[in-house]
C-alpha cells in the first residue's frame, strides 16, 4: 500500500523511536489515551440524553462545562492517540478498521459542528427536544460508540 511506505518514515523519527523503546512511555501514553476517551464518552452522553430528554432540565446549566470538557478529552485522546499509532503508522493504515475509526471521528465532529452552528445563540439546550436535537444526540451517541468500538477492533484486526 502507497501509504504505508509514505508514512513509514514517521516510525524511525527520534520522538517515535523514543516512545517505542523507553519503558512507561507508550503504556502511559495509553493511559491518557484511555482517560481522554473517558472524558469525551462521559461528557457527551449526559448533553445528548438531555437533547433525548432522558434527563431532566437541571442538566441545563451543567451543559456548557460537560461540552468544554469533551473538547479537552477529544484533545487528550486525540493528541495520545496519534502518538501511539505513530509507532506502527505502517501498520494502522493497512487496516480499514483504523481507518473506518478516523472516518467515524471525523463525522462525529461534523456532527457536534453542525449541531452547534445549528444552534446558534439558543446554545445546546434550546435544542432540548426539538427534532434537529433529537436526530444530533442520537447521530452522536452512535458515532462516539462506533469510535470507542472501531478502537477496540484495531487491536484485535
Amino acid at each position: 500500500m502507497p501509504l504505508a511506505a509514505d508514512l513509514s518514515w514517521i516510525e524511525n523519527t527520534s520522538a517515535v523511536r523514543f516512545i517505542a523503546t523507553t519503558p512507561l512511555v507508550y503504556p502511559l501514553l495509553s493511559a491518557f489515551h484511555l482517560f481522554g476517551i473517558a472524558l469525551v464518552f462521559g461528557s457527551i452522553v449526559p448533553v445528548d440524553l438531555r437533547l433525548l430528554r432522558v434527563v431532566g432540565p437541571q442538566f441545563d446549566r451543567a451543559l456548557p462545562s460537560l461540552i468544554h470538557i469533551a473538547l479537552i478529552g477529544f484533545a487528550l485522546a486525540a493528541s495520545s492517540g496519534i502518538l501511539l499509532a505513530s509507532v506502527q503508522i505502517g501498520v494502522y493504515v493497512k487496516k480499514p478498521v483504523f481507518l473506518a475509526k478516523l472516518l467515524i471521528l471525523l463525522l462525529a465532529g461534523v456532527s457536534a459542528l453542525l449541531l452547534r452552528l445549528h444552534s446558534g445563540t439558543r446554545g445546546i439546550a434550546g435544542m432540548v427536544g426539538r427534532p434537529a436535537g433529537r436526530i444530533a444526540a442520537i447521530v452522536s451517541l452512535s458515532l462516539w460508540t462506533a469510535a470507542v468500538l472501531a478502537g477496540r477492533w484495531i487491536a484485535f484486526s
